[in-house]
């Protein structure tokens, strides 16, 4: 009888973790990660800029459009996965910046894309050659606004983590 009892024991412990191990292998299905402002951001384009009269760059652009009228680039110098953003750029559709800002503020602050692409400085990156084209066309048709957030270029020294929380 002590066999019986070590037999349906065992089998029973056997049966018990066999089905602990087949439910705890069983994954919960994928959580679908909540998006982001910054997802969407994967128009790549590379174009210089212009600052001072001084051709600077090219700079990485990578574009979402944010609403019909409005295209927003979050410009790095590299594509390093830890480089820093430099600068952010919102391709303004024109019919919107040139009658909502004063002719002298749009001097001062805008410029047109159409005249960049002109240069053929201006790339589309990691699309087709036909999508590419379309980019561009589209983005001709709009003004930029840059609001630069490090300018090591001009004088401005970017501080390391350590020097930041220094001061």
């Amino acid at each position: 009888m002590s066999e019986t009892v070590n037999y349906k024991y065992g089998f029973f412990t056997t049966l018990l973790i066999s089905g602990v191990l087949v439910l705890g292998s069983r994954s919960a299905p994928p959580q679908e990660k909540p998006r982001t402002p910054a997802d969407g951001h994967d128009i790549h384009v590379l174009a210089p800029h212009k600052m001072d009269g001084k051709v600077m760059g090219p700079y990485h652009h990578y574009c979402k459009p944010v609403s019909s009228d409005v295209l927003e680039c979050l410009i790095y110098e590299s594509t390093e996965p830890n480089a820093l953003l430099k600068q952010v750029e919102y391709f303004v559709a024109k019919n919107v910046s040139r009658s909502n800002v004063s002719l002298e503020n749009w001097n001062k602050f805008y410029h047109d894309h159409a005249v960049e692409i002109a240069t053929g400085r201006v790339q589309v990156l990691d699309r087709s050659p036909e999508e590419a084209k379309k980019i561009a066309e589209a983005a001709a048709q709009t003004d930029g606004i840059i609001f630069h957030l490090w300018l090591p270029d001009v004088g401005h020294k970017e501080l390391t983590a350590k020097e930041y929380t220094a001061k």
